[in-house]
């Protein structure tokens, strides 16, 4: 499993709301997303945005965030993502009361 940190500089004076609503409008598209298991939408009141993603692989979470998906975030939200990918051994999922083991590869 991959986990990747997606971070950016929101528009000067966007507000917690404003974010939540971007991010519910733009929530639907990731259903069914190939590869990906999970997307938190992150709001920092210091004017960050962002992203929270666990993929499958580090091949699908890259064909994602590709130059030409950058190209459109920095279009749509005023700065540049930085892009951070995390391999990921272990989860401890307290909402089915597990820990997985994965070989993150």
């Amino acid at each position: 499993m991959i986990t990747v940190l997606v971070q950016y500089k929101l528009r000067d004076g966007t507000t917690r709301e404003q974010a939540r609503k971007s991010s519910e409008a733009a929530a639907p598209r990731f259903q069914g997303l190939d590869g990906l298991y999970r997307k938190c939408f992150l709001y920092q009141e210091s004017g960050t945005g962002g992203g929270f993603y666990e993929w499958e692989s580090r091949e699908k979470a890259a064909a994602f965030h590709s130059e030409a998906w950058l190209d459109r975030m920095q279009e749509q939200m005023g700065s540049r993502p930085t892009v951070t990918y995390f391999e990921t051994a272990v989860v401890v999922d307290n909402t089915k009361g597990d820990i997985q083991i994965e070989a993150a590869e």
